[in-house]
């Protein structure tokens, strides 16, 4: 498989609130737009979403108390 055309990776420390509000913001993105839109070097990146996507949703718990959820969308 070639190059990715586009990556974009971001990483920054929020609220459990604001989390969720990003959430409900790509949710509704897909829902109402089809696409989803992402802020990337000063310009916005736009990427059409498929009708039927793969939805695969990964949750590590480790000792110490530090956890991850992980969402993917594939299509």
């Amino acid at each position: 498989m070639g190059k990715d055309l586009f990556e974009n990776e971001q990483k920054q420390t929020m609220t459990r609130e604001q989390a969720a509000a990003r959430l409900r913001e790509l949710a509704d993105q897909l829902a109402d737009q089809n696409e989803v839109r992402v802020e990337h070097g000063g310009r916005d990146v736009v990427v059409s979403v498929a009708d039927q996507v793969e939805f695969e949703v990964e949750l590590e718990v480790e000792q110490g108390g530090q956890s991850e959820l992980e969402i993917t969308l594939s299509w």
